[in-house]
């Protein structure tokens, strides 16, 4: 069994589409595209596809990664070509590289974000500083398990601030860079420790409307804060 990793990114409109959502256009996609899919055994066989490290929905990504395995050998930038054909525009396929061994998911240590908002300079400043300053900020958030608390502060590398006109006029942007942990901490937990060390309700405006996008996620390099190539060796 030849074994593929894929990156791909999820673009505009299609930042919406849920994990689910996604995995059921990928496996048509791959039915459409005549990949070679090797299969699981069992009575009821499912095409052999890993996924690994999925961003949260309603969040853009230049860096979302997967793996599948071949039933026969093929060219990797054939196996690229044919997926991005038969995936919708927004969900792009950027590269397909033979699988090192390990695992995918072992390799995706940290991610860098960028996050917009319709905020001044000056107001997203004193938040990040003062967010920076304490040891833990605790936040809430529903999970599959019911309301759960947990420090979002534990797992930021890295927060700066850079004035944009672009997504919003006179707006601010965020780059942020988290570790991953258990639980994930993400950046709406990270926008959501701002608010809080700021004073700010959740409902403030500004603070809910947002761009979010995933730029990076690979191993991280603890020297320098570098985020390296997870499909590289």
């Amino acid at each position: 069994m030849q074994r593929l990793r894929v990156r791909y990114a999820k673009r505009g409109r299609l930042r919406f589409t849920s994990h689910r959502d996604f995995s059921r256009a990928f496996e048509r996609a791959l039915v459409r595209a005549r990949i070679p899919m090797a299969y699981s055994s069992g009575f009821n066989p499912h095409p052999r596809i890993s996924y690994a490290g999925a961003s949260p929905t309603g969040a853009a990504s230049e860096a979302e990664y997967l793996e599948i395995g071949l039933a026969e050998t093929v060219d990797p930038a054939r196996i690229a070509a044919d997926l991005d054909d038969a995936l919708p525009e927004g969900l792009d396929v950027l590269e397909v590289v033979a699988a090192l061994p390990g695992g995918l998911a072992d390799r995706l240590e940290a991610s860098r974000w960028q996050i917009d908002l319709p905020l001044p300079v000056d107001t997203v400043t004193a938040a990040v500083e003062t967010f920076l300053a304490r040891e833990t900020v605790s936040v809430e958030r529903m999970t599959k398990k019911g309301l759960r608390s947990f420090d979002s502060r534990v797992a930021v590398l890295s927060l700066q601030v850079i004035p944009v006109d672009t997504a919003y006029d006179g707006g601010s942007r965020l780059m942020v860079v988290l570790r991953h942990t258990v639980p994930t901490v993400r950046p709406d937990d990270v926008l959501t420790g701002l608010r809080q060390v700021h004073g700010l309700d959740e409902t403030s405006a500004g603070w809910v409307t947002w761009l979010v996008t995933r730029l990076e996620q690979g191993p991280l390099d603890e020297a320098t804060g570098a985020i390296g190539d997870p499909l590289s060796g």
